[in-house]
C-alpha cells in the first residue's frame, strides 16, 4: 500500500473448475481501496474571475471576438478529490447569443529529461452547465464530481508531473468558441 496516496488497486481472479462436460469459468475484477482519514485539511483558495474579450489571451484579432462579459467564482482551486468541484458564473452581457456553456476537466501529464519535455493534455470530463442563450444576470451553479478512475492527487517530481485544469468553454450561436483555463490542484483529503 502506498501511504503517500492512500489508494491501492487490487485484482481478484477466480478460476472455477467444472466437470468434464462443462467449460471452466474464469473471472477477473479490479477494485480500489482508499483511506479517507487525513489529518491535514485542504485550504480551498477560492478564485474570482471575469471572462471578456479584454481578458482573453492568445487571440490574433480581438475585434473578431463577440462582445460579452461573464463573471464568476470557483469555490476552490485546491480541491479535495473526494468532494465536488463547485462555483458559480453569471453572464452579465453578450451581444451574440450563447449556444452553450461547458465545464471541462483536463489532465495534463508532463514527462521530461535532459533532451526536453513532452506534455500531453487529455479531456477527462465535459459537463454542460448551460444550454441555449441564458438569461443575463442569473447565477448559474457549477457542480462537478471528480471521476475516480481518471483522477489522482496532483503529482510533481523532477521528471514527471500529473496536473489538472478546469476549462470554462463558451460556445456562441455562430459556433465561435471561447475557452478560459484555470489550473487546479487535487489533493486526497
Amino acid at each position: 500500500m502506498d501511504s503517500a496516496r492512500d489508494r491501492q488497486l487490487y485484482v481478484i481472479k477466480v478460476d472455477m473448475k467444472r466437470s468434464l462436460l462443462n467449460k471452466d469459468v474464469q473471472k477477473q475484477c479490479e477494485f480500489i481501496v482508499e483511506y479517507k482519514e487525513q489529518k491535514e485539511k485542504v485550504q480551498p483558495n477560492p478564485h474570482k474571475f471575469i471572462i471578456s474579450p479584454d481578458t482573453l489571451l492568445n487571440i490574433k484579432e480581438k475585434g473578431s471576438v463577440p462582445k460579452f462579459k461573464i463573471a464568476g467564482k470557483l469555490n476552490a482551486t485546491n480541491c479535495s478529490i473526494s468532494k465536488p468541484f463547485t462555483g458559480q458564473l453569471m453572464v452579465e452581457h453578450s451581444h451574440t447569443p450563447i449556444k452553450s456553456i461547458e465545464l471541462q476537466l483536463v489532465r495534463v501529464e508532463t514527462c521530461g529529461c535532459a533532451e526536453g519535455y513532452a506534455k500531453d493534455a487529455t479531456e477527462i470530463q465535459n459537463i454542460q452547465v448551460a444550454d441555449g442563450d441564458v438569461c443575463r444576470g442569473i447565477v448559474i451553479p457549477i457542480y462537478m464530481l471528480f471521476p475516480r478512475l481518471f483522477t489522482c492527487p496532483t503529482l510533481t517530481t523532477n521528471n514527471f508531473k500529473v496536473e489538472f485544469e478546469i476549462n470554462i468553454v463558451i460556445i456562441f450561436q455562430d459556433d465561435r468558441l471561447v475557452t478560459e483555463n484555470f489550473p487546479i490542484k487535487l489533493l486526497r483529503h
